[in-house]
């Protein structure tokens, strides 16, 4: 995706980084808030689905609390967090509120989106927000979250988030102007560069640490992050976050910051994941009607088209789709378990409450999970 065909995307995760947030640790900065919430408005009348990764939760509870260096200590950095989530929650909800927006707080860790339910659960919930036209502001549950579960830097929530609803775009803001040849405060000669592949051998060397010590990111995770994004095809944007009107100069292609090219297509980068990277748990046998659908109209799979179900497999594990005589057609994230996905098998999705005593998803397998063999 060239920065010429940024205007045509759809769906743009946004990460803001601590430093930007917080006025390098002063509290959070209220000014650069309001300008950043106006600018993804916006970018919402223009009819793009906008989801927001927030650092500054513990960079604002240091503030509040008082506190001159970032705690190393687990359970001091959890009690800051706790503290600082309070201010982020609310200055982003009122300032999306005088936009007529609401906002919805989504705290997640690496346990979430590793268990495929609770994988599953978590897509759910931001695709649903995002048809009611909520901005989801998502932070890492640090109040929570242990050293064996911690997604480490919020540049690798953002990109796990572009890949959990296959955002068209990741858009890193910092409060550097992009990633150079070298360390420019070292390095008079440095440039910043403009375009990159994410599978460039030079990411490696030119890729630093932070400096700042408010977060845990430095231009190494974000050389990560962009590489995460791409595996569901998503490119990546790294821009200063002072930069006026930022957000929308980027979607408007404008040459600003580093513009990380994932070098594979969105759909086959998902179909890769899919069929390879995931164990299949079990199979479903599909009658004619539903191998035609899958496989001519490219729609999701109904209950009412499953023959029969072997195997055991839990809501979002993956499951091949056979017809009659055995052939695989299709593979994908099944909506439920082997126990309700039984009893459902054959059944029009008006009878799920009857028979489950609950209706949740109305298909057996969404089309935006599952692909055609």
């Amino acid at each position: 995706m060239s920065r010429n065909d940024f205007a045509s995307v759809k769906r743009i995760v946004v990460k803001i980084g601590s430093s930007l947030l917080t006025k390098g640790g002063q509290g959070l900065d209220q000014v650069a808030i309001k300008a950043w919430v106006k600018q993804m408005a916006t970018l919402r009348l223009r009819g793009i689905e906008v989801i927001l990764v927030s650092s500054g939760s513990v960079a604002e509870g240091m503030s509040r609390l008082g506190l001159k260096t970032r705690p190393t200590l687990l359970h001091e950095l959890q009690a800051a967090a706790s503290v600082g989530q309070m201010g982020l929650v609310r200055v982003f909800d009122d300032n999306f509120q005088q936009h007529g927006l609401h906002a919805s707080q989504i705290l997640l860790t690496h346990d979430d989106l590793s268990d495929r339910q609770r994988y599953l659960n978590a897509r759910s919930t931001l695709l649903t927000l995002l048809n009611f036209g909520v901005v989801p502001v998502i932070n890492e549950n640090d109040t929570v979250a242990t050293e064996e579960i911690r997604f480490g830097d919020n540049d690798t929530l953002a990109a796990l988030v572009a890949n959990l609803v296959e955002a068209d775009l990741l858009i890193i803001l910092t409060d550097q102007m992009g990633l150079f040849t070298g360390d420019p405060s070292v390095y008079s000669d440095a440039q910043l560069i403009s375009e990159i592949s994410v599978n460039d051998d030079r990411l490696d060397s030119m890729a630093g640490d932070s400096r700042s010590g408010l977060g845990k990111g430095g231009m190494s995770t974000k050389v990560r992050a962009a590489r995460l994004a791409a595996r569901s095809g998503a490119a990546t944007v790294v821009a200063a976050g002072v930069v006026e009107n930022v957000l929308e100069a980027v979607i408007d292609g404008v040459d600003l910051g580093t513009h990380f090219l994932p070098d594979i297509e969105p759909l086959v980068a998902r179909k890769r994941w899919l069929a390879g990277q995931l164990q299949v748990k079990g199979q479903l046998v599909l009658d004619a009607g539903a191998v035609k659908v899958l496989k001519t109209e490219g729609k999701s799979l109904l209950a009412v088209g499953v023959k029969s179900i072997s195997g055991q497999f839990d809501r979002g594990e993956l499951v091949s789709c056979l017809d009659e005589t055995g052939l695989e057609i299709a593979r994908g994230l099944v909506n439920y378990g082997y126990a309700d996905a039984f009893l459902i098998a054959g059944k029009s999705s008006s009878e799920f409450a009857a028979i489950l005593g609950y209706a949740d998803d109305s298909e057996m397998i969404h089309r935006d999970n599952m692909v055609v063999i």
